[in-house]
């Protein structure tokens, strides 16, 4: 249970830091849109690990975290590109 919490709070700082991140883009039509999708894919992250939490199996569960950190990880390789 203790990997549960801690994963989440990972996920909830995680999702913090975008948004501060976002914050500091330049206020303009092209970084509004930028900034929606950026948001909107950090916050999926939570979303589908929150769902890997309803799993109905344990295949079911590793499958949606595997989702989760996958989507976490193409995040990452953006980020440094």
């Amino acid at each position: 249970m203790t990997y549960k919490i801690d994963l989440q709070e990972c996920l909830f700082e995680f999702f913090i830091s975008v948004v501060n991140e976002v914050r500091k883009l330049p206020v303009s039509n092209e970084y509004r849109v930028i900034s929606y999708q950026v948001l909107k894919s950090a916050t999926s992250i939570g979303a589908n690990f929150e769902e890997a939490q309803a799993a109905v199996s344990k295949a079911d569960f590793t499958n949606k975290v595997a989702i989760s950190l996958k989507e976490a990880s193409v995040k990452s390789v953006n980020k440094t590109n």
